[in-house]
């Protein structure tokens, strides 16, 4: 409920978020609101910038794929479902029983505006707190406001009402401040006026925006608060739009690292999720993608091409046109050029990780050295090995999982397969080309591979010989 904070009234805050919407024009199995941007589901987005305004109370409005969106959402909010589908205002009727009768100002805000920051959610509750008003607005200015709700004011200025694109006159439609769909009200005002809403427009629907001409005729005070970034205010409808808000919210992130000191070489061809951490003094390449819940260290080159998926990256590590997912790569690693780190990788400090390497499930010990064409699975390694080209951790029978331990300061030829179960202590050596399927006792040497035979002459007999 309402407080006071010395002599400053601070009103109760409350929040709306609709996201009952199955977005007929995405044309997709996956329900609108749960479309990524950068990473996260558009109302992943919502629900995380709304928390930041410290709200009392958040009801979410579900209807088409209502089990999905609360998986997503958990327990950070009620739900109340709107089973059919008739409008913003209907959809806002469905939180009456949550709501209804708290003093306070609520939030309204649709789970498919992504853009929209903290700050200015902050500052609308501030200016409608501000001119005590029963609704404020949040617009816009737009240079082309086809398909949004103009704006409509009267000679000095006060908001009149919303218009509707489909119910807009010719002159109504050349306004060029625009609805965005996120309000502020009084909470009590706001579920009396739901009580008078009809369905006289052109969709035959319940409009939220006719409570605005409902409490102006009530002499209630209508404000609006406009927002000095357009692209706060889009509603991703369709594919198109869903792109353009990856590209905005790409190039707010991608902005927000550099500010913070770390070098992209080029911006708009860098990918990189909400929520990523990275150190200053780390340059990024062209072409990288970095998605889930990553932390980069400082002073590290991820090259062109890479991708890291949910890993933890240390300080002065090179990554060279590779894909690290949900590993861990310790400081002064590096890892590539086209390597693979599929989950559970684990690459110590210093160590080397080579061309085309895999590694899985596995920890590459301080200092060791997996240069190129290996497979390293199901495996712990110690510090300072060696591990030549070609050699296959032999992990999986077609049933089961093995592990194979390397023990400190060990040489593994080329070419060699370590058939798991096995245990091969410290400062051992396997000779290239060798199968091994035994356990290696410290300082030994391990060889086993098919005697030579040299055959005189026979190669004349060869039939690709005969015919040159």
């Amino acid at each position: 409920m309402s407080q006071s904070i010395g002599v400053e009234y601070v009103e109760a805050r409350y929040a709306i978020i609709l996201a009952a919407g199955k977005g007929t024009r995405m044309k997709s199995k996956l329900y609108k609101v749960l479309h990524p941007v950068c990473g996260k589901p558009m109302v992943e987005h919502i629900m995380n910038r709304v928390t930041e305004t410290e709200p009392a109370q958040i009801v979410t409005i579900v209807g088409h794929g209502a089990e999905m969106v609360k998986e997503q959402l958990g327990e950070r909010t009620e739900y109340a479902l709107q089973a059919e589908q008739l409008g913003t205002g209907h959809a806002v009727v469905q939180a009456e029983a949550f709501l209804k009768g708290k003093k306070g100002t609520t939030l309204v805000i649709s789970g498919d505006t992504p853009l929209l920051t903290t700050e200015t959610l902050n500052n609308l509750f501030d200016y409608h707190q501000g001119k005590n008003a029963s609704v404020t607005i949040l617009t816009a200015h737009a240079e082309d406001p086809t398909g949004y709700g103009r704006i409509i004011r009267d000679h000095v200025g006060i908001v009149e009402k919303i218009v509707e694109q489909k119910d807009a006159s010719t002159e109504e439609a050349l306004v060029k401040e625009i609805n965005t769909g996120t309000y502020c009200f009084d909470n009590e005002l706001l579920f009396d006026a739901l009580s008078k809403l009809d369905t006289d427009n052109a969709q035959g629907e319940y409009y939220l925006t006719d409570i605005i001409e409902i409490l102006k005729e009530d002499g209630k005070i209508i404000a609006a608060y406009q927002t000095e970034d357009f692209n706060e205010s889009l509603g991703v409808n369709d594919r198109l739009a869903l792109a353009e808000a990856n590209r905005l919210m790409r190039a707010r992130i991608n902005q927000a690292h550099m500010r913070n000191g770390v070098t992209l070489i080029d911006p708009a061809a860098t990918y990189i999720d909400e929520g990523v951490v990275i150190g200053s003094d780390t340059l990024i390449e062209a072409g990288v993608v970095i998605k889930g819940q990553t932390t980069i260290g400082e002073d590290c080159v991820i090259t062109a091409s890479s991708q890291i998926i949910d890993s933890q990256i240390g300080n002065n590590v090179t990554i060279k046109a590779s894909v690290v997912e949900e590993s861990i790569v310790h400081a002064k690693a590096d890892v590539g050029p086209n390597a693979h780190l599929r989950p559970k990788a684990e690459i110590m400090e210093a160590a080397h990780v080579g061309n085309f390497v895999e590694v899985k499930n596995a920890t590459i010990g301080e200092g060791t050295k997996v240069g190129h064409l290996t497979y390293v699975g199901d495996a712990t390694l110690g510090k300072n090995i060696n591990v030549g080209c070609g050699v296959v951790f032999v992990n999986y029978d077609g049933k089961n999982k093995f592990k194979t331990t390397v023990g400190d300061n060990s040489f593994i030829g080329s070419g060699s397969n370590l058939v798991a179960p096995l245990t091969i202590a410290e400062e051992t050596m396997i000779a290239a080309g060798s199968t091994i399927t035994q356990d290696i006792p410290k300082h030994s040497m391990a060889i086993a591979r098919a005697r030579q035979e040299n055959k005189a002459d026979y190669a004349k007999k060869l039939p690709y010989l005969n015919e040159k």
